[in-house]
């Protein structure tokens, strides 16, 4: 069977979600705590819709019933001249 990939920023597999699913994911969320699904460069935007569906059909929970996932901005942006600058080879 070829491995089905739902998200692809963190090749995430169709399996992987099921399986979270199966041992209690309910939401997006959950989801994305056991298996890294919608925490690439998309954010989810790709598939999290994909993964609503999972849930959907495997549990039987309506879609109104599935939490949004829940989106966290940054404490503070960090400069890109502080990254620069930092010294990679101190020791700590």
């Amino acid at each position: 069977m070829k491995r089905r990939i739902i998200c692809r920023c963190e090749e995430v597999s169709e399996e992987e979600i099921l399986k979270a699913v199966r041992q209690g994911a309910t939401d997006l969320d959950a989801v994305k705590r056991m298996t890294r699904a919608g925490m690439g460069l998309c954010q989810g935007r790709t598939c999290s819709r994909l993964i609503e569906n999972i849930i959907h059909y495997t549990l039987g929970v309506p879609y109104e019933d599935i939490a949004p996932v829940t989106v966290r901005a940054p404490i503070r942006p960090i400069p890109v001249k502080f990254l620069s600058d930092m010294d990679l080879d101190q020791k700590d």
